[in-house]
């Protein structure tokens, strides 16, 4: 799978650890940056690597900042995204089986290294539960609310 990979100052040690989690699966990443610790602002980061998924550069996004709301909320404004903060490996996989979420967004300063890989090795080996109309009726629903108020992406004119 080809996964899109960001994070902000605070979250970028723990995007390097997840990275070579992902590598050593054999996933190709899209590390959107950024490239070291140094300040800088979460959107720089998130907003392509958002677009990358939206786009289908990439199958999926994993996000990481200090508590993993500020990517969500931005990810979330991208027409196509799915997006869902999760701290325990138990919530990956309800939010890809129930939600069919296309971005993990992760906290590097309130959850360790070793519940991140844990929380992203759930979230990537768990699939939507399609065939079960209602988890389907609940994506389709938001789906639809997506429709009505976002722009898609071939509509919007820079």
């Amino acid at each position: 799978m080809k996964i899109a990979v960001c994070s902000d100052h605070a979250g970028f040690a723990l995007k390097e650890e997840i990275k070579a989690l992902l590598e050593k699966e054999g996933h190709e990443l899209i590390d959107i940056g950024p490239f070291n610790e140094e300040p800088c602002d979460l959107s720089d980061y998130v907003y392509p690597a958002s677009l990358a998924v939206a786009e289908g550069k990439a199958d999926r996004g994993i996000f990481v900042d200090g508590v993993g709301y500020g990517s969500a909320m931005i990810a979330n404004k991208i027409y196509g995204i799915y997006a869902a903060v999760c701290q325990d490996p138990f919530c990956a996989k309800l939010a890809r089986s129930h939600s069919d979420t296309n971005v993990l967004c992760l906290g590097g300063k309130i959850i360790g290294s070793a519940l991140a890989l844990e929380i992203v090795e759930a979230w990537m080996t768990t699939d939507y539960l399609k065939d079960i109309e209602k988890y389907t009726n609940r994506v389709d629903k938001v789906k639809k609310i997506a429709e009505k108020h976002l722009k898609k992406l071939d509509e919007i004119q820079d």
